[in-house]
């Protein structure tokens, strides 16, 4: 899952930073908890760079996809419990102690991962994890908005969702700088657990929300915390506001009955909260299905797909494919109110289906002029360690580098020391295959093949990720905080992000499988369809929500929304609706 940033204008930072220069407290406060933010994303990048060597170590990993993919994937199904029980967690025990739980999650996952004997207890080690980040994907953002000003909440909260690009950019960085090292994934996912340790501590001397105490009763606790908070002239008015806020939160809360199914039930009746539901889940499974997750949970993967085989090499063009989605972060926040919602998605997914069409043809290229298997290159090695699938075939003299991938997850292709484009070996996958390989200085390939198309197939990543970061990356979120009426964003937004979540563990859960199946061109071209079919939905049922008041959206839900490509909705006509 890719996370999204709330958006704040250049006015809300420059208060924030006059705030914070005043009252540096706010930021100690924002930043510990952004350190969630952090380790989603640092979760999210880690393993799909400790997952080259998990392979090598264990040569199950290496044989069966499946098990490679439940390693990758098992962290989102986790992150889906995390993130259906944080809100009774939340609510029931207080945003800080959810904090400090998902710090324990964190750094017991993290242990239990880098001690691992098997990839069974890694598989338990990334569940752990993912409850973890289950429970701060929804917490952390949660707890800054409830301790910041009003006047400068945006800003503070997308900080949140800056360092959560930043860990997956520092897990790369970890990543290469631990490639080399003796336990390298081990290192890697032992790193893991410092940021959480950090939050713990810190957190234990942290207030509790304001909000959450409040609605406990704990009135004097509460107004102790604003002091530290707001200017003293403001503290009065603030409490003041907070118990009119949660007055009327509670108002909400009762119209909506007690249990979970019976608010969905309530939510569902409602003509405009289903509308919106409409747009809100289209925008939030289309971010998913456009591929995003493949790119940041296989990147290395994917370079490896291309024809660049050395782990270090794959991590080095995997970190600068995730460098370009921070800066891509930061490029919505400039232009998602000067564009609108609409638009942007829209110029987005057209990028990204073009982008995935050119780099379904890149793949297709580079299986074509894939190096040939030469049958005495094979032999040279001992017909023992002969792929089992070339022995048997009918035709051998045909097959090269891409058939022989494709024969059986056993087989693998060991390039010509000569030329790494000459025909090459088709050997069985084993740890002595592979050392006899590398020990005549040849290059081993169990994904891709040598390509002289690899470097444009990477500049086509990195353009992939340029269009999805500042459209369809954030701008979901955003879409999704803003087309539920009051009392209806809770319940509109959490079934909006688990739909979200359970779109992101499909897509990690198969995408191995599917390049197994189809083929890398096969695979990128089935998603590009995907991108075709959600920009079709997104025309129809997502309106463009900039400049209108919350009222403004509720009525034009409650009028039926009508599409046009770039306008938004005639205000004239919302009104007339009323």
């Amino acid at each position: 899952m890719e996370g999204g940033a709330v958006k704040a204008d250049k006015t809300a930072f420059l208060e924030c930073f006059k705030t914070i220069w005043h009252t540096p407290y706010i930021m100690l406060l924002a930043l510990t908890a952004g350190i969630g933010g952090l380790l989603f994303g640092y979760d999210t990048g880690v393993i799909s760079g400790a997952s080259l060597y998990i392979r090598d170590d264990f040569q199950d990993v290496e044989r069966h996809t499946w098990l490679q993919e439940t390693i990758v994937s098992t962290a989102v199904a986790g992150a889906i419990v995390g993130a259906a029980i944080g809100g009774w967690t939340n609510d029931r025990y207080g945003r800080k102690k959810t904090i400090l739980c998902a710090d324990i999650l964190f750094c017991l996952g993290s242990i239990t991962m880098a001690l691992a004997p098997n990839p069974w207890v890694i598989i338990l080690g990334r569940l752990l994890v993912g409850l973890g980040v289950g429970l701060v994907s929804i917490t952390s953002p949660l707890y800054i908005s409830e301790v910041s000003s009003a006047r400068i909440r945006g800003a503070l909260v997308s900080t949140n969702g800056l360092l959560l690009t930043g860990g997956q950019f520092l897990s790369y960085l970890i990543n290469l700088a631990f490639s080399k090292t003796l336990g390298n994934w081990r290192w890697m996912l032992r790193i893991a657990g410092v940021p959480p340790l950090v939050q713990f501590i810190l957190m234990c001397f942290l207030p509790e929300s304001p909000r959450w105490l409040y609605r406990q009763n704990k009135i004097t606790e509460a107004h102790n915390i604003l002091k530290k908070i707001y200017p003293t002239n403001e503290v009065e008015e603030e409490m003041k506001a907070l118990q009119s806020s949660i007055q009327t939160e509670k108002e909400a809360e009762g119209s909506l009955g007690d249990g979970i199914f019976s608010k969905i039930k309530s939510a569902w009746a409602n003509k405009v909260v289903r509308r919106g539901l409409y747009a809100g889940v289209t925008v939030q499974v289309a971010q998913q299905f456009v591929g995003i997750n493949t790119i940041m949970y296989y990147s290395p993967i994917i370079v490896q797909l291309a024809g660049f085989a050395s782990n270090r090499t794959a991590l080095a063009l995997s970190l600068v494919i995730t460098g370009l989605n921070s800066f891509g972060t930061m490029l919505s926040m400039l232009f998602v109110d000067r564009f609108g919602r609409r638009k942007l998605i829209i110029i987005s997914m057209v990028g990204i289906i073009t982008c995935l069409v050119a780099l379904s043809i890149m793949f297709f290229q580079a299986s074509v002029h894939a190096p040939r298997v030469d049958i005495m290159e094979s032999n040279h090695f001992g017909v023992n360690y002969t792929c089992s699938e070339l022995k048997t075939s009918t035709n051998p003299s045909s097959w090269n580098c891409m058939t022989c991938l494709r024969a059986s997850s056993n087989c693998a292709f060991c390039a010509s020391n000569e030329n790494i484009y000459n025909p090459g070996a088709c050997l069985a996958v084993d740890t002595i295959s592979r050392a006899a390989c590398r020990a005549q200085h040849r290059t081993w390939y169990t994904y891709g093949c040598p390509s002289k198309f690899g470097i444009f197939t990477v500049l086509f990543l990195g353009l992939y990720i340029l269009c999805y970061a500042p459209g369809i990356g954030t701008v979901p979120w955003i879409v999704n905080s803003e087309m539920y009426p009051l009392r209806y964003r809770g319940i509109g937004g959490g079934i909006a992000a688990v739909s979200n979540w359970v779109s992101n563990l499909v897509i990690s859960e198969t995408f191995l499988t599917l390049t197994e199946t189809l083929g890398s061109s096969g695979t990128f071209l089935l998603f590009a369809g995907l991108s075709t079919v959600g920009l079709v939905a997104i025309f129809f049922l997502v309106p463009e929500t900039k400049g209108l008041q919350l009222e403004e959206v509720e009525k034009m839900l409650e009028k039926g929304y009508r599409p046009r490509f770039w306008c938004t909705q005639d205000k004239d006509d919302i009104k007339s609706a009323s």
